[in-house]
């Protein structure tokens, strides 16, 4: 006897569901649809598709059974998000903003080291580097060099040799630097051999002959060589004159005013104008010591500091070496001409010149000129205080100019004002020479 479970009649396929029963013939195509789904959503649709097919096959065998109720769908847990917290601003990479900022100097330089010295010229230090991610400037300047684009070959701009030993070179200026000193030397001792043969208008013109050649000498020798100014010297040339002129003539000025005159035309010595032009060419190859030195220096360091305190002690160097050679000449020359003064006042016009001149060769005329134009105020100002002091009430203007002069003689004035010129001038000399953007000019002076 069959058992009740097995009266169950087979489900009807798809194809036998009545014309008028939707659900049954979209059974499959709901079925299908739960397969692909996942999670609840695929159950519910089973349940449902099996709901529909057990309804129409008990519709087929006899009264409709009670449907199952269908299961509440779970929404889905919205995901919770973190508080926004705000974004940095600031570009990923610094080094590049930076090769955007400074893009000409970039392209421009055929070496690293004129990448620091711009960088460094623009106020960029070491402790700043460390912002862009770098030790230094200079391994900064290494890598903006690297990252920039590689010339075109119709573009490319020749490298300038750094200063080196160049015999042929070195023989050119060095003829140079000595020809102001040789016109010199040859005009005085011409006087000498003449003297009391000629008559007055003839030593004039020998004298004149003189510093004409010695000028020209001298215009040719700073347009070579290590004291060549790349920029020009601005009216240093102009101070130049009236100080040298002051050191033939102002001591014979300054007498005959303290004492009440002028009383006639001063008393020359032309034994400072021998041993300064006969000091250009020590000048020259001091100049050359140091900007080799520093070079080497700039080269061999890894900071900004580090070149700072090595090129100081060698401009130090090099001014003791230009005075070490300076007096001598000057002692010599006063001794040839007959004088029996102590050249403190040349000395210090020498070093004024020397380290004006160091300046102008690095790019910085501006400094030895305020310089040179200060020597010339002071020396121009005392005979003007000794003349005011004359009138009723401006006695005290005087006083000072006449301490001095009572304390170290006429010489006094000129070595005060060249002096304390030149003190001042090194010591921003000491500042100025000690950046590294001071040597990327192209020097002849090799």
């Amino acid at each position: 006897m069959p058992r009740p479970e097995d009266t169950t009649a087979p489900a009807a396929p798809a194809s036998a569901a009545p014309s008028g029963d939707p659900v049954a013939a979209d059974a499959p195509l709901v079925g299908v649809a739960g397969a692909g789904a996942g999670g609840s959503a695929g159950a519910v649709a089973a349940a449902g598709v099996a709901g529909s097919v057990t309804s129409g096959a008990s519709g087929a065998a006899g009264p409709p059974a009670s449907a199952t109720p269908r299961p509440a769908e779970i929404p889905p847990r919205a995901p919770q998000r973190r508080p926004a917290t705000p974004a940095r601003r600031g570009p990923a990479d610094p080094v590049k903003s930076l090769m955007r900022h400074h893009r000409d100097l970039c392209e421009r330089a055929v070496s690293p080291l004129e990448i620091a010295a711009g960088l460094e010229a623009h106020g960029l230090t070491d402790r700043t580097a460390a912002r862009y991610r770098h030790r230094d400037v200079f391994a900064l300047a290494e890598e903006l060099y690297a990252r920039t684009p590689a010339r075109p070959a119709g573009s490319a701009v020749a490298v300038p040799p750094p200063p080196g030993p160049d015999t042929e070179a070195r023989a050119g200026w060095t003829l140079l630097a000595l020809l102001p000193g040789a016109a010199c030397l040859a005009t005085a001792g011409l006087l000498l051999v003449t003297e009391g043969a000629l008559g007055g208008g003839a030593r004039a013109t020998v004298i004149a002959t003189g510093a004409l050649l010695a000028c020209l000498a001298l215009r040719f020798c700073l347009g070579r060589g290590p004291l060549r100014a790349p920029e020009g010297a601005g009216r240093a040339g102009m101070y130049a004159c009236w100080l040298l002129s002051f050191a033939v003539y102002g001591e014979g000025l300054i007498a005959q005013v303290v004492s009440g005159g002028p009383d006639g035309p001063w008393e020359a010595a032309p034994a400072p104008l021998l041993g300064l032009t006969a000091a250009v060419a020590p000048a020259a190859w001091c100049a050359h010591f140091f900007t080799v030195q520093a070079h080497r220096k700039l080269t061999g360091s890894r900071a900004l500091e580090e070149f700072g305190a090595g090129v100081r002690p060698l401009l130090l160097a090099a001014v003791v070496l230009f005075l070490c050679a300076l007096l001598p000449l000057l002692f010599l020359a006063d001794l040839g001409l007959g004088g029996t003064g102590t050249p403190v006042s040349a000395a210090a016009l020498g070093v004024l010149f020397f380290l004006a001149r160091l300046l102008a060769a690095h790019g910085l005329p501006e400094p030895g000129t305020v310089a040179l134009a200060a020597a010339c105020a002071v020396e121009a100002a005392a005979p003007a205080l000794v003349l005011a002091g004359r009138l009723p009430g401006l006695e005290p203007l005087a006083r000072p100019v006449h301490a001095l002069v009572a304390a170290g003689g006429p010489g006094a004035v000129p070595a005060l004002a060249c002096g304390a010129a030149a003190l001042g001038l090194l010591l921003h000399a000491s500042a100025a020479l000690s950046r590294a953007s001071a040597h990327t000019h192209p020097h002849t002076g090799a």
